[in-house]
């Protein structure tokens, strides 16, 4: 089985984080930050990875910390459950449309992090979520995953769908690069031998 089961915890936050890789994209979310909530329940169910997230976290002061500590444990877990990567399909793009919004999200499942994140927001926050933490997050997720992510948003104007459509297409991404390739058998998909650097 391809599962993780995450605990950290710092003076900033608590943060516990349960995955199953090969799941049917159930969730059970709560970070005490009601549009992050709603983001994370898109990245499962989308994803098909199901997940169990609880953080509590200084939002007193602000939301930045819980944001980011979400992303490092939920990208700590991904990494423990893919284990050595055989048979992982690794690469995979989507384009994903959400009424005026178009996100395009690229990503290679190699053990070496890096994100390029394109996305512009028109608005400092979408209901009381500072749009900057959705960088924020995504590149602790990958530093943390051990991704390359490539996040792009062609287009859009309401930022609500902005920000659903970089979720969901990550979802969908993640969702096609994890899942296990019946030619590869045990294999890694590298020439190299090995993934991760």
């Amino acid at each position: 089985m391809r599962t993780a089961t995450i605990s950290r915890n710092t003076k900033e936050t608590r943060i516990s984080v349960e995955i199953n890789l090969d799941g049917s994209g159930a969730y059970n979310v709560a970070t005490g930050v009601g549009f992050f909530d709603h983001m994370l329940e898109q990245l499962a169910r989308h994803s098909l990875i199901d997940m169990t997230i609880r953080a509590e976290g200084d939002t007193h002061i602000d939301f930045h910390h819980t944001a980011e500590d979400t992303g490092i444990a939920l990208g700590q877990a991904i990494r423990q459950a893919l284990g050595n990567m055989a048979g992982i399909n690794r690469y995979a793009d989507t384009h994903l449309a959400m009424d005026e919004a178009l996100t395009r999200c690229a990503l290679d499942v190699s053990g070496r992090p890096f994100l390029v994140w394109d996305v512009n927001f028109s608005r400092d926050k979408v209901g009381e979520f500072d749009t900057e933490l959705f960088e924020e997050f995504f590149r602790a997720f990958a530093m943390n995953a051990g991704i390359t992510l490539h996040i792009a948003n062609l287009y859009g104007s309401n930022c609500h769908h902005i920000a659903e459509t970089c979720f969901k297409a990550v979802a969908r991404t993640l969702r096609k690069a994890i899942e296990i390739d019946p030619r590869q058998a045990e294999r890694i998909p590298t020439t190299k031998g090995q993934l991760g650097g």
